[in-house]
Formats: C-alpha cells, structure tokens, sequence
C-alpha cells in the first residue's frame, strides 16, 4: 500500500503492511533495545545491504544534519517500527531485504552512513537449515525402505537468514501531520468492481504535530480541509499548502461519525 506523510519537504511514498494489532512503541525499542556496536565495516562491494538496497523515497530524501549520528537498532516488531517511526516524525528512505548465511549487521550501518540516514532498524529471522536430526531421519526411511541416500543430503548445510533493514530521515517540523492511504474496498463478487472508499485513511499521526494537537488520531478519514474535498494523496498535498500557516476546518469520520475540528496548520518554511 502507499502512504504519504504531509511535511515540508515533498511528500513520499512509504511501502508497508498494515496490522491492527497492538504495537511495541519505538520508544521501548530504543530504551531497551541493543545498540548495535560497529566492527570494521565490509567493503562497498562485498556489503549484500548496499547490494539489495531499494529507495522508497522519490525526493531523495536524507537526514536534516550535514553529517548524522547514524544510529542501529535491533529490532523484532517490524510493523509496530513502521508506524511508531512514523509517528516520532521519521520517514522511510528505503529497505534492504535478501536471504544469506552470514550478513554481519556493521553493513546496514555502513549503508545508512552513506545515505545520510538518522536511523536504520535490522531485523534477522531463521529461515532454512538442515539439522542433524533431519539427516538421522533421512537415514533411518532409506533403511526402511532400501532407497539410496545421495552423499550430498548427508553434508553439513549452514543456517540460511532473513534478512531485513530499514533505513530513517527525521522530516522537518510538519504543515499537517499525518500518513495517509486511499483505502479500496474489495466487492464480494467476481464480476463486482472494487470501490474506493472515501476519504484518506489515516495511518500514523506525528506527535507533537498540528494534527495530533487537534486531536485527530490514526483510523480517522479524512475527508475535507477548508474548500478542498480529498479524494486522493494529492488532494491532501494541495489543500496542506494551500492553508499552511492558517487555521482551518477539517471534517473526517471516525467510526461512521462524521467529526469537524478546527486545526492551527504550521507555516511551510
């Protein structure tokens, strides 16, 4: 899906999946997470993160210092990081992804570092291996049966890994304040066309933001700012910088009720 965060720099897009369970805020994350410590780094072309890198940010989006303290963080909540990153203000820069024995961690850090970002999260998960009860078992069904064991199911296979890394800018002081998709809602029936829902759906509030200080939340639609009804992502960019700097009514709906809130938007710098 696409989400799109309404800041001060051109908006981006941000790929991820969306659960409704209840999540690890960052903020755990980071006060009991492990700081990763760095060993010498891999060589640019031996790193297997700089080789699966892929942008999700098309304004080339980097961190605001010149020179950033790149911080990592190991982390096992992927989707509760998307959203808790969204809402401490970061965005998405992009994500390297690929399976492998041995991918020291000290390469994500170093791709972070090159691409100026603020913070980068690795995920590792098992993913294959074949044990030696696996191997025993191989030997006792060819007794059974009399089959004949290729020597090669016999060696000794490494752990195979899943890998994940994602990387962070912090976004400027936002005009608005929030992360947005244009939710599809699929018809029952082959032949049914899908039907858009209405409004933006909203998926992250940034705290501290013109919009959580209205107290607009995440699951809210948003559906009209001032004279501007919002049908799509750019809908909501035109309408943001179009009333920066002023206050202005804002209808959505939560839970089928329709809501109008007045919201003091910042200034776009």
């Amino acid at each position: 899906m696409r989400t799109h965060a309404i800041n001060l720099l051109i908006p981006s897009a941000l790929k991820f999946t969306f659960f409704t369970k209840q999540k690890c805020m960052l903020l755990v994350l980071l006060s009991v997470g492990t700081l990763l410590l760095s060993r010498p780094l891999m060589a640019a072309e031996a790193n297997p993160y700089a080789k699966h890198y892929q942008a999700q940010n098309t304004s080339q989006l980097k961190s605001l210092s010149a020179q950033p303290d790149t911080k990592m963080y190991l982390s096992r909540h992927k989707d509760e990081d998307n959203i808790s990153m969204l809402e401490d203000g970061y965005d998405l820069m992009g994500s390297s992804g690929f399976s492998g024995t041995d991918a020291p961690v000290d390469g994500a850090l170093q791709l972070g570092k090159s691409i100026k970002a603020d913070t980068v999260l690795v995920y590792r998960k098992y993913g294959s291996a074949k044990t030696g009860s696996a191997k025993f078992d191989l030997i006792k069904e060819a007794a059974k049966t009399g089959a004949e064991i290729d020597e090669k199911d016999l060696l000794e296979e490494p752990t195979v890994y899943n890998y994940y890394a994602s990387y962070w800018a912090k976004l400027p002081t936002p005009v608005l304040g929030v992360h947005v998709i244009k939710l599809v809602k699929v018809a029952g029936g082959e032949d049914d066309k899908p039907q858009a829902e209405p409004g933006l759906k909203i998926l992250a509030v940034i705290k501290g933001s013109p919009a959580a200080q209205a107290h607009i939340i995440k699951g809210d639609s948003l559906l009209k700012i001032g004279e501007l009804t919002l049908n799509k992502p750019d809908d909501l960019f035109a309408a943001v910088k179009r009333y920066a700097g002023q206050t202005v009514a804002i209808e959505l709906q939560r839970n089928g009720e329709l809501i109008k809130v007045n919201v003091a938007l910042n200034a776009r710098h």
